[in-house]
């Protein structure tokens, strides 16, 4: 027995403290002999589906097909790597002195190397340490680090390093690319003839390899598949049908169905296996979709098509398409879904909802839509006509331009960009003057993943609204998500008001976006059962260098980009014609969903006047609106007047030439002059206020005259005919009195007069003028304009 004497350091000889130190030390170096980790090659960077399946990969930066390494080995290539490389693996600490004893005789006989002997634990260190020269001395560190290996893990975690770090043949590494390389499919998925297949060729990867020595590859595969036989790995029928399986040829391209999506992958886990949000199948039809409409598309030269599809609830990311299958010349790699593109119309929703929500609009207002020029900036139509006044829904869901000009000039440019910054529009970035009332046209860029998130923080305020009693979240602008590994979303604390818009100004903007037409292939969709019923919203940037379309409904949103990815504009690009038949297509894919319900607890009704859309004053006509519920009220209508006629109703009277018994009140829908020249030509109804009777006199107020073109300030181009002759400019004006005469005047000097029809020819040198207008009773309106030569080409 050993005694405490025995035990004790002091009492050691000094041969015996160097033997157990020397043992000592090489215990502690044998437990750190193996690297922490074992491989540090580079791995090929990995997308997979929600549920996945392989949607595309990016070769290592050294040139290789690596996938990141796998967990496990499916059962079929386990048995056939084990029983052709190493039949005893489950049962050796990492080296099997037998087969080297064997391996060492034989290989001494040939005088040359002819047997291995070693260990797939063997294998997997030789392959970590890759570059060493095969030596005995090589042989004997490769044998202490394999049953250092064996301590450290598991049969499965050293057969899964093994399978994915093992050649293949070419530049493929790993059973993973192998299985896609040459056989199409994931490993799981291989037949007992494909699994010995690649059983086999890591053994000698130059030699043997697909499409070349196929009688050297098919005699050692069915070799390998009869010691499966004979060891009842497989029975009789599996062999018998492995053996007339067909060896595989060319190797098979790996998918590449999120290609655009894979390059942000790789920006953010360069080298990581990552499990995104896309939906396979759902990507898969997306993608034939887009690269049919490209087909088309590419035939007038418009050569790029993004589309992005998102789950409102999770924020999730279903399809990612960041271009179309075009050529490299047409910047097919450019992710136009991160790309900054000039927004077009597409911001116009985001102003009718914020001046819904802060009660300075009412979906029925009537908005001007006449030539405006404000401080040298005149926006126009797209269709260049104007209509005096359009109710403010129909401005949005026609999208017309210059009431939108004024609802921001009259909103606050300010104001608008900080409401896009509570949208997360971060890449708006200059100061609000460097946009001016261009802002909601299309003079700021932004990118489809911000319009989208956008209108899907929108979507979502609506449903959470709706579904929790009136409730908001603090953050519902959360960030669009791709990768299931950061998909938990944080919406903070629950507040009684919104910090974007509120439910009922969203309600009401995505009503009014149902009204917008739609492709002529769907316009009657109204009419059918299973129509899709979506608030969608379009626009086309200046020069027709963006169209976009973007659409939403309680479950989803979608958004389309079409164009040129160089800056390219084409007069065919249109969001209409262009992005609009894209985006239905692709909620045809996705499953019918119910439309929002109406968020009462965020509207009021309010009786407004059915002509102009204002708040119901004493002298309207009224209806009911349901309209979003704010302390702050609008003004009452201020086109609706009362006037006094005679017993004819033919004139105007006052207290001053008729009793006033004899007096008829009478309401009256009334514009200011210019609004009412271009709102009389589409409303046949509309009437002029009746002139007053000779023996009254009235006050008329200096809106009686305007003028409408040109405007103040504008600066006009001379234009010359073909005899090279200055051409006149040709100005216009409205009268809003019982006189219809005016006198015209540039600089002082008359010039000519005009009855009924004011359009008169202006002659004027290049310089600064002022013309000037003047009625019978002595009224005047003056203007000055800036007239330069146009530009000879």
């Amino acid at each position: 027995m050993f005694t405490q004497k025995h035990l004790k350091w002091s009492t050691w000889s000094t041969k015996k403290k160097v033997i157990v130190s020397l043992l000592f030390i090489l215990l502690v170096l044998y437990y750190f002999c193996l690297p922490k980790t074992l491989f540090k090659t580079p791995y090929s960077t990995v997308i997979e589906s929600r549920t996945g399946q392989l949607m595309g990969a990016q070769i290592a930066t050294d040139g290789q097909w690596r996938f990141p390494e796998t967990d496990s080995v499916p059962y079929k290539f386990e048995m056939c790597i084990t029983y052709f490389e190493d039949e005893y693996f489950d049962y050796h600490w990492g080296i099997n002195p037998i087969s080297m004893s064997k391996a060492f005789v034989a290989n001494l006989k040939a005088k040359k190397v002819v047997r291995g002997g070693s260990t797939l634990t063997q294998q997997t260190i030789r392959l970590a340490r890759k570059g060493q020269e095969r030596s005995y001395g090589e042989k004997l560190i490769e044998a202490i680090l394999a049953t250092r290996l064996e301590f450290k893990y598991s049969k499965e975690k050293i057969l899964a390093l093994y399978a994915s770090h093992a050649p293949f043949g070419g530049n493929v590494v790993g059973i993973d690319v192998a299985a896609w390389r040459y056989f199409g499919t994931t490993p799981d998925q291989l037949s007992w003839a494909e699994s010995a297949t690649l059983a086999i060729l890591p053994n000698a990867p130059r030699l043997i390899y697909p499409g070349k020595n196929q009688g050297i590859l098919l005699k050692k595969r069915n070799t390998l598949l009869k010691k499966l036989l004979e060891n009842d790995i497989i029975d009789q029928s599996t062999y018998d049908l492995s053996l007339i399986e067909p060896l595989p040829n060319k190797p098979h391209e790996l998918p590449q169905i999120a290609q655009h999506l894979l390059h942000l992958a790789t920006g953010q886990h360069k080298g990581q296996r990552i499990k995104t949000t896309l939906d396979f199948s759902l990507q898969n039809q997306a993608n034939t979709i887009i690269a049919n409409y490209y087909k088309n598309y590419s035939q007038t030269e418009v050569h790029n098509i993004a589309a992005i599809i998102i789950d409102v609830e999770t924020r999730q990311i279903l399809s990612y398409i960041g271009n179309s299958p075009t050529t490299i010349e047409h910047k097919k790699d450019v992710d136009i879904i991160r790309a900054q593109r000039s927004t077009g119309s597409i911001l116009k929703p985001f102003l009718y909802a914020a001046m819904l929500d802060e009660a300075e609009l009412l979906p029925k207002t009537l908005v001007q839509d006449i030539p405006i020029v404000i401080s040298g900036y005149k926006p126009k139509n797209f269709n260049n006509t104007y209509q005096g006044g359009v109710p403010a829904d129909e401005a949005l869901f026609r999208s017309l331009n210059i009431p939108f000009v004024l609802m921001l000039q009259k909103y606050s440019v300010y104001k608008f960009y900080d409401q896009l910054h509570n949208f997360k529009f971060s890449s708006i970035d200059k100061h609000p003057y460097h946009y001016g009332l261009s802002l909601v046209l299309g003079g700021a860029e932004s990118s489809l993943w911000e319009v989208t998130r956008a209108y899907t923080t929108m979507t979502s305020t609506l449903n959470h609204f709706n579904t929790h009693q009136g409730e908001y979240r603090e953050k519902e602008a959360q960030e669009l998500i791709w990768n299931t590994e950061n998909s938990t979303l944080d919406f903070g604390n629950t507040l009684k008001e919104s910090t974007t818009v509120g439910a009922g100004a969203i309600y009401s903007t995505f009503k009014a976006l149902t009204q917008v037409n739609r492709p002529e292939d769907d316009s009657a969709w109204r009419y059918y059962d299973s129509a899709v019923k979506i608030a969608w919203k379009t626009g086309t940037s200046f020069g027709g260098r963006d169209a976009w379309a973007v659409g939403t409904n309680k479950k989803y949103v979608i958004g389309v980009w079409v164009g040129n990815a160089t800056g390219e504009g084409r007069p065919s690009i249109s969001g209409v014609r262009m992005a609009g038949p894209i985006l239905f297509d692709l909620f045809k894919l996705l499953p019918k969903s119910d439309w929002f319900d109406i968020p009462l607890d965020d509207l009021e009704e309010q009786e407004t006047c059915t002509l102009s859309g204002y708040p119901a004053g004493p002298y309207c006509t009224t209806t009911t609106q349901l309209i979003p519920y704010r302390s702050k009220k609008m003004e009452l209508c201020p086109y609706h007047i009362l006037i006094h006629l005679d017993q004819t109703e033919t004139y105007r009277v006052n207290s001053k030439c008729e009793l006033v018994g004899n007096m008829i009140a009478k309401p009256w829908f009334n514009l200011p002059p210019t609004m009412a020249s271009y709102y009389k030509n589409f409303h046949s109804t509309y009437l002029d206020l009746p002139p007053f009777r000779e023996d009254c006199k009235q006050d008329i107020n200096k809106k009686s005259l305007e003028f409408i073109y040109p405007l103040h300030g504008e600066v006009i181009y001379l234009t010359k005919n073909f005899n090279s002759d200055l051409q006149p400019i040709v100005a216009k004006a409205a009268v809003n009195t019982e006189d219809k005469n005016l006198y015209w005047y540039i600089d002082q000097e008359y010039i000519g007069q005009t009855t009924l029809f004011h359009e008169m020819p202006v002659q004027a040198t290049p310089g600064i003028h002022y013309l000037t207008i003047v009625n019978s009773l002595g009224d005047s309106k003056t203007i000055e304009l800036n007239i330069q030569n146009a530009h000879d080409d």
